[in-house]
């Protein structure tokens, strides 16, 4: 599931084939089929995401301000001046292993995707995020029973959701976060990001966005050529 999440992300960018809509069409299929998550909830995120990198209200990827942490320097002093105490952010270091990774995908993605295609209306995306849901019932029930394959099921999203906050997380977070300054495009995309050591763990593991300043300057290169 992690590494159709960076398969699809390859799809999503147009980065496979020579034609956007060949692109447009294999994503719906990796994103919906195997992963079960609509192509259109994806665009609409990333999208904004690649547009203002952690700009706080513009950014989704940097919306858990200020409910459950205060990321970015700037916004925590402001969170320390408006004595705002949601929570207890100086132990947020600590507690962001037990919310955040753990949490992100089986709780809340998982409700929202749906909610999201039916919302817009999105049929389509709907259809292909059922069979994804269909054939992982049919594969599964006949060995683990309905306890057992949701079971199954709450555990690969628990796993895949540690792996995939820790990639996303590590190229962006440690970088400048605050509201949108108007900075230009590529001051912007500088500011926001930044790479992991390469190796050939890292850079499976990651599905190479560890090289994240090169993947947000050019978004629709295909990730084996980064490191060029």
């Amino acid at each position: 599931q992690a590494q159709a999440g960076w398969l699809q992300h390859d799809f999503g960018h147009l980065s496979v084939f020579s034609k956007s809509r060949w692109n447009h069409w294999v994503h719906k299929f990796v994103i919906g089929h195997l992963k079960g998550a609509p192509a259109s909830w994806w665009n609409h995120l990333h999208f904004q995401h690649h547009a203002k990198p952690n700009c706080f209200r513009k950014d989704p990827d940097v919306n858990m301000h200020p409910l459950f942490f205060a990321l970015g320097k700037n916004l925590s002093v402001e969170l320390g001046v408006q004595k705002k105490k949601f929570m207890p952010y100086n132990h947020q270091h600590k507690y962001f292993f037990i919310i955040g990774p753990p949490a992100l995908v089986p709780l809340y993605f998982q409700w929202y995707i749906f909610y999201f295609a039916v919302q817009r209306k999105q049929w389509v995306d709907l259809a292909w995020m059922m069979s994804f849901y269909i054939r992982f019932f049919l594969t599964y029930l006949p060995f683990l029973g309905v306890k057992g394959t949701l079971g199954l099921h709450l555990l690969v999203r628990f796993i895949e959701s540690n792996w995939f906050v820790w990639v996303t997380q590590m190229n962006h977070i440690p970088m400048h976060i605050d509201y949108d300054k108007n900075v230009d495009w590529f001051s912007t995309q500088l500011q926001a990001t930044c790479n992991v050591h390469q190796s050939l763990f890292n850079d499976w593991f990651s599905g190479h966005l560890n090289f994240q300043i090169e993947h947000h300057l050019f978004p629709t290169m295909p990730r084996h050529n980064y490191w060029k």
